[in-house]
């Protein structure tokens, strides 16, 4: 977690910059359901709405929508691009590259309308309403046009490098095109879809339906779309950059998202109108399996509930780490790094947001590298689907690694497999775990021409060359030791058109440099994530030597001050504190942690 002091000190100017929500703002909804309640939270989101025109949200972006919350940088904060367990693989400046023309990902970035402009005929106030139009990657959006939201089967069409996709639909109920964004912003996606057809429920029947919209204001949405957004609700819940971007775009625009402040609104309105308040049961039985170098697979006996678990939240050393659907009783759990013991464990969840018990506690280690490869990861480019002679964009996923290669053609294998040719372009791959040490790649210019090099790039730095000539050579750059989440990019150019092929690497994790040793000691971790009981344990290696820990609220306000903290034992006490998320600061490290 990167400048995370500073991250408070920003959010404690930005809270306190905001315009405040009247304490009575939802009055006009207490005691209503279904129907009337959708009528009611439309009057009070459209009371105070102020339209500041199309261009107005470039403006706005500049509060609604920075990244305060996983690189913390400040930066556009991207649905389409932000990988939430690691590096992105490209970022936006704010007011920096706005689109304008794109060939590529990482070109641009312009605005997307979750609900298509084209179905309310780009009519105002809609077509600028920030709630609902989200600053994206232009390539990106570009590929999604106007297709519904919904779960893309096995074989996707287009797969960004954060892992969106466009394919056939395997929502239940629609067998069209539609487009999955990550887990992570399942529910933001959701929760804008719910606050559109809620603003303007009395404008539906004049809209085009794009397959997901209804024609009535109740229930507004196709069931097949409402059955979706619902479960991705639940599966994701309201986050911090969710609340966060709320607030923004209530002192921008006027008005808020009733489904963010009160996510319990949604089943108020289209789920069962009797309250659910029975937990699930704990799933039981959780084990693990088929370790490999960065990942490794849990199987369970499922949850049972009165009405129904929609999902199961697992969490990797306390951590939240991924949400699985409640039909599921197995899952892979990928982004880990290599020769690491790792424990985990799930809650289940049903339609209400009741969480079961935590289940058994697996632990699970993982490999030094994919058996019988001996290093860390290969790719040999043989899942490419296509095989043609066109020099042009292809994005595959292999390993769990999304790659992208740009003006390259594969027709040109160097032996028996697939290969690819590079003219003027890159090979990029998404975030991989496990750092790297050495990198291998085999190449040949077949073609005519010059001999060159390509340039090999780790998290943006230039780690050496790797030549090609018109003989087939394999080329090792070694001791590039960089540890932590990596992301590769091999770049050519010039025109020479070299093929490239059986690209390797081995994994690092800092072993072999004493300054990455000291880093790597320096680590430590908290469990249990959420708190029980109100104490929060701490494991890492000199806790006693640590002076002073320090706990914050989100707001950047100082909670509490302990002196010696671990002097006598690695727990902290927080009795005291209500529900919330917080941080703990300490001399050697910060972490974000949640009291339940």
């Amino acid at each position: 977690m990167k400048r995370i002091l500073s991250f408070f000190l920003l959010s404690f100017a930005i809270i306190n910059a905001w315009a405040q929500m009247p304490a009575d703002y939802y009055n006009g909804a207490t005691g209503l359901s279904g129907a009337n309640l959708k009528t009611a939270l439309k009057t009070i989101i459209t009371n105070g709405h102020s339209d500041h025109g199309y261009d107005g949200l470039w403006t706005a972006y500049l509060t609604t929508d920075r990244d305060y919350f996983y690189e913390q940088d400040g930066t556009v904060l991207d649905m389409y691009s932000e990988n939430p367990n690691g590096q992105d693989p490209y970022n936006f400046v704010p007011n920096v590259k706005k689109c304008g023309n794109y060939s590529n990902e990482g070109d641009c970035y312009n605005r997307e309308h979750v609900i298509p402009q084209s179905l309310f005929h780009e009519n105002s106030p809609m077509v600028s309403d920030v709630h609902f139009i989200r600053p994206t990657d232009g390539k990106v959006n570009g590929r999604r046009s106007s297709f519904p939201f919904g779960k893309v089967g096995n074989n996707p069409t287009f797969t960004s490098l954060n892992t969106s996709k466009l394919g056939a639909s395997v929502s239940p109920g629609y067998n069209g095109t539609v487009f999955e964004p990550i887990d992570a912003f399942k529910g933001d996606i959701a929760r804008m879809i719910f606050y559109f057809v809620t603003r303007y429920e009395n404008l539906l029947s004049t809209f085009s339906s794009g397959n997901m919209l209804g024609s009535t204001p109740y229930p507004g949405l196709q069931p097949w779309a409402l059955q979706q957004y619902k479960e991705w609700h639940l599966m994701d819940p309201v986050s911090d950059e969710e609340i966060a971007r709320n607030e923004a775009s209530y002192t921008y625009q006027g008005n808020r998202n009733p489904f963010i402040d009160h996510p319990e609104y949604v089943m108020q309105i289209w789920g069962s109108q009797t309250p659910d308040t029975e937990n699930p049961t704990a799933a039981t039985n959780l084990a693990t399996s088929n370790p490999t170098s960065n990942s490794i697979d849990l199987t369970w006996t499922a949850a049972t509930d009165n009405v129904g678990v929609v999902s199961y939240s697992v969490y990797v050393n306390g951590i939240l780490k991924s949400t699985v659907a409640g039909t599921s009783t197995s899952t892979t759990v990928t982004g880990l790094s290599p020769l690491t013991t790792y424990n985990f464990y799930l809650i289940a969840k049903d339609a209400f947001n009741n969480s079961s018990p935590q289940s058994n506690v697996a632990p699970g280690t993982t490999l030094d590298g994919p058996v019988g490869i001996g290093g860390c990861g290969t790719e040999n480019f043989n899942t490419i689907t296509d095989n043609d002679n066109s020099y042009s964009e292809r994005i595959w996923t292999n390993n769990g690694i999304t790659w992208k290669a740009t003006n390259t053609k594969v027709d040109e294998p160097l032996g028996t497999s697939k290969a690819i040719t590079i003219r003027t372009g890159e090979l990029t791959s998404s975030s991989i775990a496990g750092g790297i040490k050495s990198l291998t790649l085999t190449t040949k210019r077949i073609f005519s021409g010059s001999n060159g090099t390509l340039n090999v790039f780790i998290n943006g730095t230039n780690v050496g060359t790797i030549p090609y000539t018109p003989t087939a050579t394999t080329t090792t750059i070694d001791n590039i030791n960089i540890s932590g989440d990596i992301i590769i990019k091999i770049t050519s150019t010039t025109g020479n058109r070299p093929t490239m092929d059986d690209l390797s690497w081995t994994c690092y994790n800092g072993s072999l440099a004493t300054s990455e040793v000291k880093k790597d000691k320096s680590q430590f971790t908290i469990y249990p994530n959420p708190v029980k009981n109100n104490e929060l344990f701490v494991k890492g290696e000199n806790l006693n030597k640590i002076s002073k820990a320090e706990i914050y609220d989100l707001s950047g306000k100082a909670i509490e001050v302990i002196a010696n903290p671990f002097k006598n034992s690695n727990k902290i006490n927080l009795k005291g504190l209500v529900k919330g998320t917080y941080i703990l600061k300490t001399d050697n490290f910060s972490t974000k942690f949640i009291v339940d």
